[in-house]
């Protein structure tokens, strides 16, 4: 039997379409929003202010089958393999971010300059 993956709530973006997303993490960019699920907002009890987190969430309409990608997606470069990219197109399309927490309210944990769509479902969040 294969694992099951349960997202634990979502991620509030500025972002509404993939050309508005920045390509990576941005610690001066915007003022995003990390929003559990009510049955998980107890697991946010001991993170502070200030703190640094690693955020996993879950790129949706990605094309899993990309293996050899272009830098950058520029015509120009050579193709690599995916797993030598930061690229959203991958066989399992799970994102990771190191940002610091600005404020935490109730289920809401404000951080700044993710990379993704508003709405982005939210994986697992670790101290980083």
């Amino acid at each position: 039997m294969l694992p099951t993956l349960t997202f634990i709530g979502h991620l509030e973006t500025p972002y509404k379409t993939l050309n508005d997303c920045p390509n990576n993490i941005q610690h001066d960019g915007p003022t995003c929003e990390v929003v559990l699920d009510s049955n998980c907002a107890a697991g946010l009890s001991g993170l502070k202010h200030g703190q640094n987190v690693l955020l996993l969430y879950w790129f949706e309409g990605v094309d899993r089958s990309l293996l050899l990608q272009r830098p950058g997606n520029k015509p120009d470069k050579d193709p690599v393999g995916v797993f030598s990219l930061l690229s959203p197109h991958r066989p399992n399309p799970i994102a990771a971010s190191v940002v610091q927490i600005q404020a935490i309210n109730g289920d809401r944990v404000a951080v700044q300059g993710l990379d993704c769509l508003d709405g982005t479902k939210l994986i697992d969040i670790k101290p980083a």
